[in-house]
């Protein structure tokens, strides 16, 4: 049991540092509510887990290869700039009470997580240096049965963070002047622009040094 709230405290730490998950996920909620904001951590997760069965079968080595990392750092500055440019608008509509604004369906809402968490490479170092660690550590002292007890766990904690955003998101959104929530959506919008832009970076310097 120490094994298992210990992986759970360690999905919790994981998912906490601010990133473009957690700045879409206030967006989300903000505009949309708690279940939209859950369904963006949703998406992520589902991600994550791809990452963590691919480090679990050892197609690590895949994930690393020149190739794969320049097309995930190209996918991850379109689909981070897309997204902010869109968060940005949406803001400016709503604040001029305009009634433009398209009410974000479900799957988007799960896609845009989704496609965050496997278009990021900074995710596939994170899965391979956290994971990777913890699956090579336990596998030496555990069976299989444990090692997914832990792995679960770790989930746990994801899941745990991605409710606790979801609420935050939503009692932002109703407590928050007009004002204050166009303001929110901004940053939150230039943050995914500006993690958008560094990906491109990297996909350009990859292009240039393979």
């Amino acid at each position: 049991m120490g094994y298992f709230f210990s992986s759970i405290m360690l999905g919790l730490a994981l998912s906490a540092p601010v990133g473009p998950i957690n700045a879409a996920q206030l967006n989300r909620g903000i505009h949309h509510g708690f279940f939209h904001a859950w369904l963006v951590g949703l998406g992520g997760m589902v991600g994550d887990l791809l990452f963590m069965l691919l480090i679990y079968f050892g197609l690590a080595a895949f994930l690393t290869t020149p190739l794969i990392k320049t097309f995930l750092w190209a996918f991850g500055f379109f689909i981070l700039v897309y997204t902010g440019i869109e968060s940005i608008a949406k803001a400016k509509k709503q604040l001029a009470g305009t009634n433009r604004v398209k009410a974000s369906t479900k799957r988007k809402s799960f896609g845009t997580g989704f496609f965050m968490a496997i278009s990021n490479p900074l995710n596939i170092v994170f899965w391979l240096g956290i994971y990777g660690a913890v699956l090579a550590k336990t596998s030496e002292t555990l069976g299989n049965t444990q090692i997914l007890i832990y792995s679960s766990g770790i989930f746990i904690g994801i899941m745990m963070w991605d409710v606790v955003m979801a609420g935050l998101a939503s009692v932002f959104r109703k407590i928050l002047t007009d004002r204050l929530l166009y303001l929110i959506t901004i940053t939150a919008g230039l943050s995914l622009i500006g993690f958008g832009l560094y990906f491109g970076y990297e996909a350009i310097l990859l292009l240039q040094n393979p």
